[in-house]
C-alpha cells in the first residue's frame, strides 16, 4: 500500500476514470448533420378541425367497424407477424389490380418503403433526385442514408420542368428518381408524356424511377398497370389516404428483380399482425372506401370553388384530397384559423415557389364549412 493510502476516501472505479464533466453525451456520438436536424413536426390536433395531414375524415360505418373489431379479436397477439403474408399479398394483388408480372412488397406506411429503397441504393457517392417542392421524406431519407439529394424546381405553375429534369438526370445520373403522381404539396398530376421522357432518360442513365401514387384514389389515374412494362420503374402506394392512415400499410409493386433486393433491407417483422388482419378484412370492403373517396373528390371541387371566391385566394388545380392555395399572408391565415380551432398546413417556407401558400385538406362537408367560415375572417 502506498503511503497515506489508508487516509484517502474510497472512490469507485468509474469515478476515477471519468469526472461528470467528461460524461459521454449525444454530441459525442451522433452525426453532426443529425444533431442539426429537427424532428418531423406533428402538431397536437386535440380539439381542432384537423385539415393539415390529408387524412380521410370519414370513419368506417358503425356496423363495419364492429365486424372489424370482432375480426381483430381473433388475432394472435402473442405471435410475430408473417414477414411475407402470402394470403394478404394475394388478396391485395387481386383487389387493387396489381399486374400479373409485378411482385408486391409491404412496408410500415410508404415512409418505410422510401427508407428501404434509399438504404438499398446507398452506394458511396450515389444521389437521389426529385422535383421540388415535393414530399419531404425523399430528401430526409437521402440525408439519413448520407446521400446527396438533387432537387429540380418545378415550373411556376407547378408543372414538371422537363428540360431541367432531363438535364439533371444526365448530369447527376442519380440512383433513384422520385416522381409523386400527384405531387404533394402542390396537387399536380404531371403529364404522362413528360414522365415517359423521364423514364427513358433514367434508363439511359442507369436510374430507378419510383412513381409515388399515395393519392391515387383521388387522382383516378395510375401508372400501376404499366409498372412491369418498364425495366426501371416501380410504383409505390399507401392505404393511408384511402381511409386507413392508422394501420400504416404501404406497398411497392414492380418487377421481382427489384423487390427481391429491397426485401433484404426490410426489417423482419415490419408489418404487425393487427395491420395485416385489418388490411385483409377491409380489402373485402373496398366499395366503402371507394365511395368515401368519391365523396371527397366531389368535396374537393366544391371547396375549391368556395375558396376561389375569397379575396386574394389563388387555388391551384389538385388531383389529391387537398388544395394548395396562395394567399396574401400565409402566416396570418394560419394564425387566424388556429384561433378558430381549424388546423391547416402552412407550406410557405418549404420552397420559394410556395411563397404565401397554405395547404388545405378536404374534410367532411361540415369541416369544409367551418374552414370557409374561418378563412372569411382573414380574407376580406
Amino acid at each position: 500500500m502506498q503511503p497515506g493510502a489508508a487516509n484517502r476516501p474510497f472512490l469507485p472505479a468509474c469515478r476515477l476514470a471519468r469526472q461528470p464533466s467528461d460524461m459521454t453525451t449525444p454530441q459525442d456520438l451522433i452525426r453532426s448533420d443529425v444533431l442539426a436536424m429537427t424532428s418531423y413536426p406533428v402538431p397536437d390536433a386535440s380539439g381542432f378541425v384537423k385539415l393539415d395531414a390529408m387524412e380521410n375524415p370519414f370513419p368506417l360505418p358503425a356496423d363495419l367497424a364492429a365486424k372489424l373489431g370482432e375480426h381483430l379479436a381473433g388475432v394472435a397477439l402473442n405471435r410475430y407477424p408473417a414477414p411475407r403474408p402470402e394470403a394478404l399479398l394475394a388478396k391485395l394483388k387481386t383487389a387493387l389490380r396489381v399486374p400479373a408480372d409485378c411482385d408486391v412488397l409491404l412496408g410500415n406506411g410508404s415512409d418505410e418503403i422510401i427508407s428501404m429503397i434509399t438504404m438499398a441504393c446507398a452506394k458511396p457517392g450515389a444521389k437521389v433526385l426529385a422535383p421540388v417542392p415535393g414530399f419531404v421524406m425523399y430528401a430526409m431519407s437521402a440525408k439519413f442514408a448520407q446521400l446527396d439529394f438533387v432537387g429540380v424546381p418545378l415550373n411556376a405553375d407547378f408543372t414538371l420542368d422537363l428540360d431541367a429534369m432531363l438535364a439533371a438526370i444526365d448530369e447527376h445520373k442519380p440512383a433513384v428518381i422520385w416522381l409523386a403522381y400527384p405531387n404533394n404539396p402542390t396537387g399536380t398530376l404531371f403529364d404522362d408524356a413528360d414522365i415517359e421522357r423521364v423514364i427513358a432518360a433514367a434508363d439511359a442513365a442507369g436510374s430507378l424511377v419510383v412513381i409515388d401514387e399515395a393519392y391515387q384514389p383521388f387522382a383516378q389515374s395510375s401508372w400501376l398497370p404499366r409498372a412491369g412494362a418498364f425495366p426501371n420503374v416501380v410504383v409505390m402506394r399507401t392505404m393511408s389516404k384511402l381511409g386507413l392512415a392508422g394501420i400504416r400499410l404501404g406497398y411497392l409493386a414492380g418487377r421481382a428483380a427489384w423487390l427481391d433486393e429491397f426485401d433484404k433491407v426490410r426489417p423482419p417483422y415490419n408489418v404487425n399482425v393487427l395491420t395485416q388482419a385489418a388490411a385483409a378484412f377491409l380489402l373485402d370492403h373496398l366499395d366503402v372506401l371507394d365511395a368515401q373517396a368519391a365523396q371527397l373528390r366531389a368535396g374537393r371541387a366544391q371547396l375549391a370553388a368556395e375558396v376561389a371566391k375569397l379575396p386574394g385566394a389563388e387555388v391551384f388545380p389538385s388531383a389529391g384530397n387537398f388544395l394548395l392555395v396562395r394567399v396574401p399572408d400565409a402566416h396570418a391565415v394560419f394564425d387566424t384559423l388556429l384561433t378558430a380551432r381549424v388546423l391547416i398546413k402552412n407550406v410557405s417556407k418549404m420552397h420559394p415557389l410556395l411563397a404565401n401558400c397554405v395547404r388545405l385538406t378536404v374534410g367532411t362537408p361540415d369541416e369544409n364549412a367551418q374552414l370557409i367560415a374561418a378563412l372569411k375572417l382573414v380574407l376580406k
